[in-house]
């Protein structure tokens, strides 16, 4: 469980931690909700002893933030030097706008503990509610801020077990689209390259590269299924990898545009062309991919509707009440685009 900074006030996460019980059971004893729940006068007492000896205070500004309205939303970016996210970000911003909201950005920088601090952050500075892309690693901040009714949306990447509004997309149909583009041209030795592990998206976007090849009977190549971070390093480490193997593949996959720009680089340096050497298929349609030498194959998100929906649903829980949100999860089609970073192959291409 994440330890909160001991320059925060104490929250119900500290409390549940020392007191080995769940946020949500904390929660409801601390708001009187113990007969309610059927909750123990043992776990009780217990969160009360525990409470008194961290010197809990309950935070006035959450449990009023439905009343006391400040026309502010909170939006927790994951990496901003992304365009991916920073194309989100704007969207976000002139919808928010558009609706009579200022915005506060915050960037996480893919890092857990960065984003319990700057969901702190925004708590503090009284945000009406939150749009939230996760780093996807750990939930309790996140739950803290349901069980308190604060209106919040997830963006992008999803938790389990978390009950809120959510816009996504289907990660695993537009890697399976992409894997499937690659084998319909012949490719068999299909490279991929993935982004932080242990998230909704990557792992979506994994399963779908998986089964394309499953539902093909071409045999998964463990060698073949690299990469750890969004970064531009690892596309560029790991593409370096790749193409020296003994038997390196004739595609390759790159699940992000901030790891196609990595690859890229790679590839260069290797002296290969694309897609005369290689080909290239990319999660996420940059700017620059349609006027590189060879366009590059993508699969695009609906970005635009991904933002202004999340502004949408969060504004309407605000309005309507935490209890009359329906949070519904609302799941986008990316769509593949092909262009010319796709040879046909009729057998294995060395490089």
């Amino acid at each position: 469980m994440l330890q909160v900074s001991g320059k925060m006030n104490i929250t119900l996460v500290d409390i549940a931690k020392k007191a080995g019980l769940s946020v949500s059971t904390v929660s409801r004893i601390l708001n009187g909700q113990q007969r309610k729940y059927r909750i123990s006068d043992k776990s009780a007492n217990l969160v009360f002893k525990v409470a008194e000896e961290l010197n809990y205070k309950p935070n006035a500004l959450a449990r009023g933030l439905r009343l006391k309205k400040t026309h502010t939303l909170g939006l927790v970016v994951p990496d901003i030097s992304n365009p991916f996210f920073a194309f989100i970000t704007r969207i976000i911003q002139l919808h928010a706008h558009n609706n009579g909201y200022s915005l506060i950005v915050c960037n996480t920088d893919e890092n857990i503990e960065s984003e319990v601090e700057q969901v702190n952050l925004l708590i503090s500075k009284g945000v009406d509610g939150f749009i939230i892309m996760p780093v996807g690693t750990q939930s309790d901040h996140i739950e803290y801020l349901i069980n308190n009714e604060l209106p919040v949306v997830l963006l992008d990447r999803t938790l389990a077990n978390v009950k809120a509004g959510m816009v996504l997309v289907d990660n695993f149909k537009g890697s399976y689209d992409a894997t499937q583009h690659l084998i319909n041209k012949g490719h068999t030795a299909i490279a991929i390259v993935l982004g932080l592990r242990n998230t909704s998206t990557t792992n979506e976007r994994l399963e779908g590269y998986k089964q394309a090849l499953i539902d093909n009977g071409i045999e998964i190549n463990e060698k073949y299924i690299v990469g750890n971070d969004f970064r531009i390093e690892t596309g560029y480490i790991e593409t370096k990898f790749l193409v020296n193997l003994e038997k390196p593949p004739t595609a390759i996959f790159a699940t992000s545009d901030i790891i196609t720009v990595g690859a890229l680089k790679a590839l260069a340096e290797e002296n290969l062309k694309i897609p005369d050497d290689i080909s290239l298929v990319a999660f996420d349609d940059t700017d620059f991919a349609p006027y590189l030498s060879a366009p590059l194959t993508v699969v695009k998100q609906p970005k635009e509707l991904m933002g202004e929906i999340a502004v949408k649903l969060l504004i309407e829980e605000i309005q309507n009440g935490h209890d009359e949100f329906e949070k519904p999860k609302i799941i986008l089609k990316p769509k593949l685009v092909i262009r010319n970073s796709v040879v046909s192959v009729s057998k294995p291409v060395s490089i």
